[in-house]
């Protein structure tokens, strides 16, 4: 498997600008809609490492060079599967193991529709994955050096740190309630800790 990495000017996947998120239901509808490639039925015998890592930030590097093209990281993320906590790029040729130093993905905007209980909220990762905050993908703390780190369920046994920005957003729609705040969104209610 060949990686086009440009060493030259070019948007990196962790800079290219955010797009505006269409409303909730045209989300969902366009994330319905959008297949990926089987790979949990994909069991290739050839398997390998290559030079690929993300970072703690969800940044991804071939041979120490970050991506330049946002697109490359997509089609990557598409073909990527979790196998006991290790990361593999797969096709129906080969399985290629790759470097994930926290989690894949990076959720990078978020969107809400409702309130109270019929609250809805929707991240969208870097690859353009866009999930619902519910039962199934569920958000989580974890404590960091530099203090609690955000993530969510994305698919597939993928998970998505949430950047600062949703993250800040995500907070805002919290309620306060028993000492700590609390995040609803379809149904589910997720914990973000102590409310002082």
């Amino acid at each position: 498997m060949s990686v086009g990495v440009r060493g030259g000017s070019g948007i990196s996947a962790r800079s290219a600008p955010a797009e505006t998120l269409p409303p909730l239901a045209e989300l969902l509808q366009l994330q319905a809609d959008r297949r990926l490639p089987p790979v949990a039925q994909w069991h290739p015998e050839r398997e390998g490492e290559i030079d690929i890592r993300i970072d703690r930030e969800g940044v991804w590097h071939h041979e120490g060079r970050h991506f330049e093209r946002a697109s490359l990281v997509r089609l990557f993320a598409g073909i990527l599967r979790n196998e006991g906590g290790s990361h593999f790029l797969v096709t129906p040729h080969e399985k290629l193991r790759i470097i994930v130093e926290d989690v894949p993905l990076l959720a990078v905007e978020c969107e809400c529709a409702g309130q109270g209980d019929g609250r809805e909220i929707l991240l969208r990762t870097q690859t353009d994955d866009v999930v619902r905050l519910d039962a199934e993908h569920p958000f989580w703390l974890r404590e960091g050096p530099q203090g609690p780190r955000p993530y969510i369920h994305v698919r597939d046994g993928l998970n998505a740190l949430v950047a600062r920005s949703p993250y800040y957003q995500l907070i805002d729609l919290a309620e306060e309630a028993d000492g700590h705040l609390w995040l609803r969104s379809a149904g589910a209610r997720f914990d973000l800790g102590a409310s002082e």
